[in-house]
């Protein structure tokens, strides 16, 4: 299974010999779909919770609606493939965008935890859609000549939505109101609709591979998706609990606030990958992991802005050089029949933990308040080096 950026891994592939075309009206096709399906996810990713807490619904009702919509995804990765298998890549991809989009025009027709939780699961299910039949018609478009470079302006291209996403719709609730932002986030995922025929289908081909049970069972390939779960678990917790956790006089610090958070992963993610194809992407898990624990330290000081702002950033960049270097490491210890196990694992492992981050800091916050969650959050990724030490290679640094 392949995804799309900020979840799109990129794997590692031998130096091109050609230089096939690269851009393609395929590809500018599928660019499409991506960025809509990805303007609409992140639009209203840390909406929801307020929105929830605007209904009555408190911390523990806003952790649990991104828990819903990251189990929900969790569990439409799994079953996505079979659906492929069965209907093929455009139609699944385009049921994904109708999930995404109809249950976002009609989040405020209701209000209350039940119904903002049915509308979270129905958009997980959908970007779960559109995740894994969206990623592997993307990947049949790149010359594997190109691949790397390809994936990298995949990247871009997925990447900007959550990174103006975030804090755009903390923005506009603030100037238009929670109807209006689920409605822009519902046009984001139903207009791409219409490019969806346009693409070629990409036929499935079941061949044989690595399974989801094998690749947990191998340490070499789960560890690292488990050390990214950790780190990810961190980042369900600052989208869904950040604009919470600030005075609610300061919805532009909370807007700069998600902005550079995926802004410093995003260019950390492009520095890792360069990095690591000299030096190893094992070395990185480590460093990785401490500036994530560093950035949360930092951001447990909600009452001070310049902390707020200088945490996320650290965060951010931590959360980009693991979100590289694991999955790329991941991929260098599979044959290329296990690369769609790698795939399933470390998308499961980056939904499951913002899911279970997100429910679990509500709990977590009423008990001890939103700073020292912040702190014990760090401490969690803390515990999480040995792991990482163990991880690490024993010989010299060679080029990956």
């Amino acid at each position: 299974m392949t995804t799309t950026d900020p979840r799109e891994p990129s794997s590692p592939t031998a130096p091109p010999t050609g230089r096939p075309p690269l851009v393609t009206r395929p590809l500018l096709l599928r660019f499409v779909s991506m960025f809509g399906a990805s303007a609409s996810f992140y639009l209203l990713l840390s909406v929801v919770p307020l929105y929830a807490k605007h209904s009555g619904a408190g911390g523990n009702g806003a952790g649990v609606t991104t828990g819903a919509l990251m189990l929900a995804t969790v569990a439409g990765e799994i079953v996505t493939p079979r659906f492929i298998e069965r209907f093929g890549h455009r139609v699944t991809l385009g049921a994904g965008l109708v999930l995404m989009g109809v249950p976002s025009l009609a989040l405020t027709m209701f209000s209350g935890v039940v119904w903002i939780t049915v509308v979270c699961l129905l958009r997980g299910a959908g970007f779960a859609l559109t995740v894994v039949a969206g990623g592997a018609l993307t990947a049949s478009f790149i010359p594997s000549e190109r691949r790397g470079e390809g994936l990298a302006l995949v990247g871009v291209v997925s990447g900007v939505p959550s990174l103006l996403g975030l804090p755009l719709g903390v923005w506009l609730v603030s100037q238009v109101g929670y109807a209006a932002v689920g409605v822009t986030a519902g046009v984001c995922a139903l207009a791409p609709i219409l490019s969806v025929p346009a693409l070629p289908e990409k036929e499935y081909i079941a061949g044989r591979r690595i399974g989801i049970l094998d690749g947990v069972r191998d340490r070499a390939i789960s560890r690292p998706a488990v050390l990214f779960g950790v780190t990810a678990l961190a980042a369900g917790i600052v989208v869904t609990f950040l604009p919470l956790a600030v005075p609610s006089a300061s919805a532009g610090l909370v807007a700069v606030a998600l902005f550079v958070q995926p802004a410093g992963a995003a260019a950390a993610r492009w520095v890792a990958g360069r990095l690591g194809d000299r030096k190893g992407s094992s070395w990185l898990v480590l460093p990785g992991l401490a500036v994530s624990a560093a950035g949360m330290f930092v951001t447990a000081y909600t009452q001070s802005a310049v902390a707020v702002v200088l945490g996320v950033a650290v965060f951010g960049i931590g959360f980009g050089i693991t979100q590289n270097s694991t999955i790329t490491l991941m991929y260098s210890r599979v044959p290329a029949s296990g690369y769609g196990t790698v795939g399933a694992l470390w998308n499961i492992a980056y939904d499951a933990g913002m899911g279970v981050g997100a429910v679990c800091f509500g709990v977590l916050a009423q008990q001890v308040g939103y700073a020292w969650g912040f702190a014990c959050t760090g401490a969690l990724i803390v515990l999480a080096l040995p792991s990482a030490w163990r991880d690490r290679p024993t010989g010299p640094v060679t080029a990956g």
